[in-house]
């Protein structure tokens, strides 16, 4: 039981690092780039990796 809410808290911060990630790349995107899917794939890259490192410094 203890793994499966250490998993299931561990997609949650992945899931919530992609869904800020993907709008914000998306803005800079549009902003810096003047394309939205470059930005869009920053951004998801950008929250992936942040949703990956908090849930690596909560264990």
């Amino acid at each position: 039981m203890m793994s499966k809410n250490k998993k299931t808290t561990s997609n949650t911060y992945l899931a919530f690092g992609i869904g800020i990630g993907l709008p914000l790349g998306a803005v800079l995107g549009l902003t810096i780039f003047d394309n939205l899917a470059i930005g869009a794939g920053i951004g998801l890259v950008f929250g992936i990796t942040v949703g990956t490192a908090i849930d690596s410094n909560k264990n």
